[in-house]
């Protein structure tokens, strides 16, 4: 071989082993993206004032979500005919389900659900300060198709103007989210951008950013706040493919917010 042929040659060779020595090399290949959704159900009650947990369900079905995260939802309460509205979600759409409540509510329970496509492994409700509604976080722990784990935990915090009793809560569950090593966190977090409350998120998390043209979520009819956020952890891990707040205005006061990430 000649001079000139053997320079390619070396030349060849070593951008191959550049390539395969630089950054991102040894990293092990993204997965599919997974499809979150975060939807305040206001207990299958619409704008229209009609319940009809059936409607909820077809909104739900056409987003087609590998885990959803549930606000407002009853079990075996009066005012929704004392049905078990997780369950009976869950079934609708062929998913697991959780439950974790707030608070006894007419006879029944008033509190948090999720749906999941992924096996759930475990769940439990996180007691966070009282406000004026006593308050959990639901946590999940679903099973990946690599059979490893991922945290998905739902929350609803306070509601009122003055955000002590909601910053409280937030920080309680921040310092419990620190245990854990991957996890989204997502829901009604009943607070704007700027905020201190979601400040405190963004520093922990990857926020799934809403496009700036559509990202008011409440009221369902015609959005002018965004209080529904999806966040995940570690931020590095993440990727984010899509985010929309989803044009639905009758189902419930709050609009879905649906999020495909992709863990690295």
């Amino acid at each position: 071989m000649g001079l000139r042929p053997l320079a390619l040659a070396l030349a060849v060779f070593l951008s191959t082993l550049a390539a395969c020595s630089g950054p991102g090399a040894h990293e092990a290949p993204t997965t599919r993206p997974l499809r979150f959704v975060s939807y305040n159900i206001r207990h299958g009650e619409g704008m229209d004032r009609r319940l009809d947990l059936a409607r909820t369900a077809e909104v739900l079905r056409a987003l087609d979500a590998d885990c959803i995260a549930l606000q407002e939802v009853d079990e075996n309460t009066e005012r929704t005919g004392r049905v078990d509205q997780a369950a009976l979600l869950g079934e609708a759409l062929g998913m697991e389900h959780a439950f974790g409540a707030f608070m006894d509510y007419q006879g029944g329970r008033y509190g948090l659900a999720i749906l999941s496509r992924l096996p759930i492994r475990g769940a439990e409700a996180i007691e966070l300060p009282e406000g004026n509604e006593p308050r959990v976080a639901l946590q999940v722990e679903l099973e990946l198709p690599d059979h490893t784990t991922l945290h998905v935990v739902d929350v609803h915090f306070d509601w009122v103007r003055d955000d002590g009793f909601r910053f409280a809560q937030a920080e309680t569950l921040a310092a419990h989210l620190a245990s854990l090593s991957r996890y989204v966190v997502l829901g009604d977090f009943n607070d704007q951008p700027g905020s201190r409350t979601i400040e405190l998120f963004e520093r922990l998390a990857r926020e799934a950013d809403k496009p700036e043209d559509n990202r008011f979520t409440i009221p369902a009819d015609d959005p002018d706040r965004e209080i529904d956020f999806v966040f995940a952890a570690p931020a590095d891990r993440w990727a984010v493919d899509h985010v929309e707040v989803v044009d639905e205005a009758v189902a419930s006061d709050h609009r879905p917010v649906l999020a495909d990430l992709r863990l690295r």
